[in-house]
């Protein structure tokens, strides 16, 4: 494992401190914004960020805390402690277990390679809307005022917020985002724009107004956390299960695109089965230690990279850096005002927005834009599972119908009344000598279970035909669910008292077939290998 982090020490150790200077202010930013406390963000980030590098399989991959990942967990916090106010915490971080165990056990099963497939509006319409949650959660705290619990709430409350707003803070959040948008190129490299920020924010609430009675992130506690035991309500299940499995996969995708990033910057090949094993383990043991959830975050990693990071060591020392901070100079940061966090977010939430689809939509086809708003006003106004299963169900939905129509284009049906493509020139010969009486179907590709069925619908406009032959010589692909449509052609046809020729059928298309006893149902005398031998032996 350790040969891992050998040939790049000193790159490792700039990209690492580099890093956790970047980190520090978004773990206690996501952590205030989660509503479990600044330290639940600093552990996350200190735990997830240690075993996801020393277990992952992106070696330049920083992991932490992310916007998607503290939107999930930040409701599922709220919901529980509001049930179950002394119990609420824990199940929350149990939750994070069980969405860190599901994230291992991808990996194990090797699932790195189908996370990355959801469709891209689903994607882009799912992170415009967390953008979103987290720009207008975060308006109150920018405000000087409390945050709203949900979206709804906190887009009626703007307008009270804007007549009981604290300049102070409006104007330290407002100079945080202006540096965090214009600390750019070498300056940036030098001193964070995040870290930059942080200290300019507070020196102004500081000089300018000292004694500001606004919101600050308060006590953070300098000590090795206390373990959450797992707590499980029965009432509670499906909620924890509904919440675990969106953390496992939103942190999954999120990881593994980052990873994609990483891959691009240095050239490597990440191994997503190992990433994905990484990440959840990590995730698992920050729940256990009353951390966030979180992911390999892009930012970080893309800071890594550039301060010269590359093994898994530069993610190894940004979490010791952090850890440092949290046993011992934590006091250094608990006057830190919320309104810069705030600011932070919001910047945050800006660069999650999908500003190139947006931008595009003008252009771009009428479905990919209806699915990428559908989901984007699910996730901002629903919830963030409804909108993934939502958006993915009628993509495929989509996806299949496209596909079904490409593979009916592999089905010929004739019955010689009219000239039809992909006939030999026996069996257009012997149609055209009878025509009206045959109806042959002939599969040339894959034959799925949709195909079946608009089969069964062409074959109601082939009329006065008293004879079928069904030919599977070239067919690809035949499972049990299409075998059952073709039984169903076959037996109309049987009960209106038609002999039924069967061509072809060898392999698995024969080993479905009889699963439902069609050969058994028709006699050898009507099974043949070739167009010739089925109308020979009529």
């Amino acid at each position: 494992m350790f040969e891992r982090f050998k040939g790049n020490l000193l790159g490792d150790i700039y990209g690492g401190v580099t890093a956790a200077i970047v980190a520090l202010p978004l773990a206690l930013a996501f952590g205030i914004a989660s509503g479990a406390g600044p330290v639940a963000g600093l552990y996350g980030a200190i735990v997830l960020g240690f075993f996801a590098a020393m277990f992952g399989g992106t070696p330049s991959q920083i992991s932490g805390p992310t916007g998607p990942m503290t939107v999930v967990f930040a409701a599922t916090f709220a919901h529980f402690t509001s049930q179950y106010p002394e119990q609420g915490a824990a199940l929350a971080f149990t939750t994070v277990m069980l969405g860190g165990i599901i994230q291992f056990l991808m990996g194990v099963f090797r699932m790195g390679r189908f996370i990355i497939m959801v469709p891209y509006p689903v994607i882009s319409g799912f992170m415009t809307g967390i953008g979103l949650i987290i720009i207008l959660l975060q308006i109150g705290p920018w405000m000087g005022l409390p945050s709203s619990g949900s979206v709804v709430h906190a887009v009626a409350a703007i307008p009270d917020q804007i007549g009981h707003a604290r300049w102070e803070a409006v104007s330290a959040g407002a100079l945080t985002l202006a540096l965090l948008f214009l600390w750019r190129g070498k300056f940036n490299r030098l001193l964070p724009a995040p870290l930059l920020s942080l200290l300019v924010g507070t020196a102004f609430i500081a000089f300018v107004a000292p004694g500001a009675d606004i919101p600050r992130i308060g006590q953070i506690p300098s000590a090795l956390p206390n373990l959450v035991l797992p707590a499980i309500r029965a009432e509670l299940i499906p909620d924890m299960l509904s919440s675990a499995f969106m953390l496992a996969v939103l942190g999954s995708i999120d990881s593994l695109l980052t990873s994609l990033v990483a891959d691009n910057i240095t050239g490597e090949q990440h191994d997503s089965d190992k990433e994905l094993r990484g990440q959840g383990l990590g995730n698992t043991l920050a729940g256990l230690v009353g951390g966030l959830p979180g992911a390999g975050a892009t930012m970080r990693t893309v800071v890594n990279v550039r301060a010269g990071g590359k093994t898994p060591l530069s993610g190894v020392i940004h979490a010791l850096i952090l850890l440092v901070i949290a046993l011992g100079l934590g006091f250094l940061f608990e006057s830190i005002p919320q309104a810069v966090l705030a600011g932070i977010l919001i910047k945050v939430g800006v660069d999650i927005i999908d500003w190139p689809f947006l931008k595009r939509l003008h252009r771009l086809p009428a479905f990919p834009v209806f699915l990428m708003l559908l989901v984007l006003g699910l996730t901002v106004f629903v919830d963030l599972i409804t909108a993934v299963l939502v958006g993915v169900f009628i993509k495929n939905l989509v996806t299949l119908d496209k596909l079904s129509n490409l593979e009916l284009g592999s089905v010929v049906m004739a019955d010689g009344r009219e000239p039809v493509d992909g006939l030999t020139p026996e069996e257009e010969a012997y149609l055209a000598q009878h025509p009206g009486e045959t109806l042959l179907i002939k599969v040339t590709g894959p034959l799925s279970y949709a195909v079946g069925r608009r089969i069964v619908q062409r074959v109601k406009a082939f009329k006065d035909h008293s004879r079928l032959i069904i030919d599977l010589a070239d067919a690809s692909l035949v499972g049990i669910s299409t075998a059952m449509v073709l039984e169903e052609i076959i037996d109309k046809a049987l009960n209106a008292g038609m002999p039924v020729k069967l061509i072809g059928a060898t392999g698995k298309a024969e080993a479905e077939l009889r699963q439902l006893g069609i050969p058994e149902k028709l006699g050898d005398n009507n099974l043949s290998d070739n167009f010739q031998h089925a109308v020979g032996s009529n």
